[in-house]
């Protein structure tokens, strides 16, 4: 069970123990236990991992008004945001073991997936802070028409106000720290509220960044099971940022007042993969794509559309190489698949593969079902209807399908109705160009899976996989607003 003790003796230690910080939540300034708690437990066993705060409506109502009140009345310039994200990175750098432990504790990842989460956090904060370059405004040309004549003026680049910030269980480090990073470097007041799952890794981080300088005033994470509701609709949220799945987005887009969403919803991500393609590169790919964090990521490889001539031979390849992973404890560094995030997904997601085999589909491995841990499943010949093919598994399944007439092959990548990231496999260029103009997605990865990306890319998709983008860049620009200031000369004739 979690040990509460303070950062400095945290990082004092050699991570035999998890830490985090000495309350359940961090509001109104100050760390509070609040009157309702919320038990984490282990995925893998079932185990109690800590104790955070289960806030109350009320908790999130002085919670926003707070931060609004610190948002107008604390003056935090720019170089001091740049240099409290430098300094939070090299703390989160320099506690890279505690986190891996504490990451893999309370969520669905192993111990090497855990490792790489911190090191990419911590990539994200240095951006956070070279970025704050966007933050610069420039001149406004109104000597460009006469109506603009003895004027002259500027605009800046100013915080938009309050946001809220709710972040998924799948990657409890980096997906809090792509919330939080862009906001503040902007000098936005932030509202976090991490998955239920997952809240205590959110809460370490926290004490990371007050320590480094970021003021009480401006931030508070609030985990809980109902405060999202409340939070997304309190009339003091000027942005949504939101991380997760589109029913609750539809939830949040109906709530409230009008303001600004930021909304990442995942996708069921497709893999082209032509008759020029090598199919030794393929497989490996896709399998990396399709099984990692056992499926649970946005980014996962869930179908793939092949040409005929190469569809058996792919088939062959991926079904061995999904076999040979090894499910088992996230503590073991062996171990390829840790669980899902609780037994009820593990169950759901067996049952679509099920549902997809009395269907006419036929299932070449895995889907053996063990509490929350799942062995990798490799589906063939599932129809079109079918839910694996349709919807987000967010598990560990692909499903393969041959093509034979290339246009038909992307109206197929198409015909869901989510567009995040595609992958094509080809050396044609031609072919790779021709392919990546005609799928409607928001990044087309070309001999790579849909499983990619690096932090400054502009990241989100299309249709029902979200609005607007992420991405440091993308996010800093989208949390900050243009001022302008005009000045007209009383000489003007």
């Amino acid at each position: 069970m979690i040990i509460l003790e303070d950062l400095d003796a945290g990082l004092a230690r050699s991570a035999e123990s998890l830490w985090v910080p000495p309350a359940g939540g961090f509001f109104e300034g100050r760390w509070q236990n609040g009157r309702r708690h919320l038990h984490v437990f282990d995925p893998e066993d079932g185990s109690l991992v800590g104790v955070a705060l289960d806030a109350s409506d009320a908790e999130v109502d002085r919670a926003v008004r707070y931060v609004a009140a610190g948002q107008t009345a604390v003056h935090w310039p720019l170089w001091q945001r740049r240099e409290a994200l430098e300094a939070a990175a090299d703390k989160l750098s320099d506690a890279t073991e505690l986190f891996t432990v504490l990451i893999a504790a309370e969520g669905c990842k192993t111990v090497t997936e855990a490792a790489r989460e911190v090191a990419r956090a911590v990539e994200v904060l240095r951006l956070c802070a070279q970025f704050s370059s966007l933050l610069t405004g420039r001149t406004v040309p109104f000597d460009d028409t006469p109506r603009g004549a003895g004027w002259r003026g500027w605009f800046t680049r100013e915080p938009v106000g309050v946001v809220a910030a709710i972040t998924p269980f799948n990657d409890p480090l980096n997906l809090v720290v792509h919330k939080l990073g862009p906001a503040l470097i902007a000098g936005n007041a932030v509202v976090l509220k991490p998955a239920p799952a997952t809240p205590l890794t959110a809460l370490a981080f926290g004490q990371i960044l007050l320590s480094s300088g970021v003021p009480g005033e401006l931030l508070a994470i609030l985990p809980g099971t109902e405060a999202g509701r409340a939070l997304v609709s309190h009339p003091m949220v000027d942005v949504v940022s939101f991380t997760g799945g589109s029913a609750t987005a539809d939830h949040i887009a109906q709530s409230g007042r009008a303001r600004k969403l930021m909304m990442e919803l995942g996708g069921n991500n497709a893999v082209l993969v032509c008759a020029d393609a090598d199919l030794d590169e393929v497989a490996a790919a896709i399998v990396d794509g399709a099984f990692g964090v056992a499926g649970q990521n946005c980014l996962s490889v869930q179908r793939v559309i092949v040409h005929a001539s190469r569809y058996d031979d792919l088939v062959e390849q991926v079904t061995q190489l999904a076999s040979a992973l090894v499910v088992g404890s996230k503590q073991d560094p062996r171990s390829d698949l840790g669980p899902l995030i609780n037994q009820t997904e593990a169950r759901r997601v067996v049952e679509w593969v099920h549902q997809a085999v009395l269907a006419g589909g036929r299932l070449r491995t895995g889907a053996s079902l063990d509490g929350s841990f799942v062995t990798p499943a490799v589906l063939t010949d599932v129809p079109s209807d079918a839910r694996v093919w349709t919807e987000e598994v967010f598990g560990p399944v692909v499903v393969i399908r041959p093509y034979t007439d290339l246009d038909e092959a992307v109206d197929a990548v198409n015909a869901v109705d989510t567009g995040l990231q595609a992958g094509v496999f080809t050396s044609d260029i031609d072919q790779a160009l021709d392919i990546a103009d005609r799928l409607r997605v928001g990044a087309v990865l070309i001999n790579s899976t849909s499983d990619f990306r690096i932090d400054a890319m502009p990241f989100g998709g299309f249709k029902r996989s979200g609005i607007g983008r992420e991405g440091v860049e993308s996010s800093i620009l989208s949390l900050s607003e243009p001022k302008v200031v005009a000045i007209k000369s009383r000489r003007a004739g």
